[in-house]
């Protein structure tokens, strides 16, 4: 990238006085322009659409905890990316591989014009500032899942600022900066196997091994509240992904178009695969299952749609779909809550498409923009690209997974940022313990109705003997028929009994 030093124009006022003029004069490519605007808004999109998704997939009692949590670090990451993220990330003026320096700090030296392109397209920095911090904003959004029903606000606020800087910026600068190793060497990662769904997935999962599970005896009847909601922040992500793939390049080319129809593909595939495999197992057809698949389909497109041929994309979204259906057990057998599948979703679909990027990468579909000169992977007979791909991913996630378990250790230590809510607050959910207010008004009235009313109750996993050694009488249940004839409550019948003995022995003496 080059740039262009900026002028000032001075005119002469009508009394002969010079006067500087603040009307900018500088010219940039109109399509390139809006490109990167309208990338802006659609990556936001998703993260409002990530929202709606983690809120369906929780249990009503914890729905608005986490949409507050998606929005909560959105808008610390918004802050992260403009005091120092996109300065550590993409400063031009680093002087090592690894991490930018403080060039760009509080977009500082923002004026700079940016030429891409054999058009010599050019754009305002602060366009494509702008869009890569949504990039880190979509990001943290993904990881923060692993909070739910059980994770506190406060601690994830820091947390969102330290991640950010010691965990995304750095990996962003290796793939993404020219000046970064992993771009030098040349790895495929288009937009975002590496900093957006690794670094997402990997540490999403080991934020949830720091939380550890979720009380097996409040897990009664355990399941996704509104899957109505669930599609809908499915169709928004969808939505925006497009334009988070299609848009990447930068230069509106030949390949935003190829980008969006490799995403539309994987994206289908995928969920054709996982639905299918449910239905063999169940013999139902899943909605959570379709679209949890049209997510891996969509995350294994994010490093790939730039760079491999349309055919390829029908593979990689049958392989994904299948893979990250069967991964959903990987956090059963290390006894990881991952309540929301983070790591089989994003982490496990994101390794898929960087490893397809090192065989069905093409040179003729990465030269596409106009711009990008690379040899392509394995159909190409470049072989040395799989290595590079593997050292690629391998270095993300033990990364990522060693700097998340620091700060997450660290901050878990920390007076008043302890990471879990307490158990009470899990049994009265999220809504109720962390933000106050409840995305159902009916949860805290029926919650209300059965305290009053003293009602108990068993829960329905009580013959798995974790549970029998925990409390077991906390979710409310209606009474049996009998009692709601008689009037008698189960936790008043001793007494009322005892209380019509002392009737019967008053009545006799008298």
């Amino acid at each position: 990238m080059s740039s262009l030093l900026v002028t000032l124009t001075k005119r002469s006022s009508s009394s002969g006085d010079d006067v500087v003029s603040h009307v900018w004069n500088n010219t940039y490519s109109e399509a390139t322009v809006i490109t990167m605007v309208l990338g802006t808004v659609l990556v936001l999109i998703m993260c409002f659409g990530l929202a709606y998704l983690y809120s369906g997939l929780a249990r009503r009692k914890s729905a608005l905890h986490m949409i507050f949590a998606v929005f909560m670090v959105l808008l610390v990451s918004i802050f992260q990316w403009y005091f120092w993220g996109y300065s550590l990330a993409f400063s031009s003026t680093a002087t090592n591989k690894f991490i930018g320096d403080l060039h760009n700090f509080g977009f500082l030296h923002m004026e700079d014009t940016l030429t891409l392109g054999s058009q010599n397209s050019q754009y305002p920095e602060l366009a494509y500032a702008n869009f890569q911090g949504m990039f880190a904003s979509i990001t943290i959004c993904i990881l923060i899942g692993a909070i739910c029903e059980r994770g506190r606000i406060l601690p994830i606020i820091p947390f969102t600022f330290i991640w950010l800087t010691l965990v995304y910026c750095p990996v962003a600068c290796w793939v993404w900066n020219s000046g970064g190793w992993a771009y030098k060497w040349g790895v495929l990662d288009y937009a975002g196997g590496g900093p957006v769904e690794i670094l997402s997935g990997f540490s999403g999962f080991v934020m949830s091994y720091f939380l550890g599970q979720r009380k097996k005896h409040l897990m009664v009847n355990f399941r996704p509240h509104n899957v109505s909601m669930i599609t809908i922040g499915t169709s928004l992500l969808w939505f925006g992904w497009l334009g988070f793939n299609g848009l990447t390049c930068v230069v509106p080319s030949l390949k935003s178009v190829y980008a969006i129809m490799n995403t539309n593909l994987c994206a289908a595939f995928g969920g054709f695969t996982w639905v299918l495999l449910d239905y063999f197992r169940t013999y139902h057809w899943s909605t959570v299952g379709l679209c949890s698949g049209i997510i891996c389909g969509l995350v294994a497109a994010t490093p790939s749609s730039g760079c491999i041929p349309l055919w390829a994309s029908v593979i990689l979204g049958v392989a994904s779909g299948a893979v990250c259906n069967f991964a959903t057990v990987i956090k059963v057998w290390l006894r990881v809550d991952d309540s929301l599948d983070v790591l089989a979703e994003h982490g496990m679909a994101g390794v898929i498409g960087l490893l397809f990027n090192a065989i069905f990468a093409s040179s003729t579909v990465l030269g596409y923009d106009g711009y990008t000169e690379h040899p392509g992977g394995w159909i190409d007979h470049n072989w040395k690209q799989l290595y590079k791909q593997l050292v690629y991913i391998l270095a993300v996630i033990g990364y990522s997974m060693v700097m998340t378990a620091i700060i997450c250790f660290v901050i878990n230590k920390i007076p008043s940022l302890q990471l879990r809510a307490t158990e009470r607050g899990e049994e009265n959910g999220m809504d109720e313990d962390q933000i106050g207010e409840f995305a159902y008004d009916y949860v805290e009235i029926r919650r209300n109705f059965f305290d009053v009313n003293g009602f108990v109750s068993r829960p329905s996993n009580l013959e798995d003997p974790d549970v029998e050694r925990e409390v077991i009488n906390q979710v409310p249940l209606p009474l049996s028929p009998k009692d709601r004839i008689e009037g008698v409550r189960p936790d008043k019948e001793k007494e009322v009994g005892e209380g019509k003995e002392r009737n019967e022995v008053d009545s006799n003496s008298s």
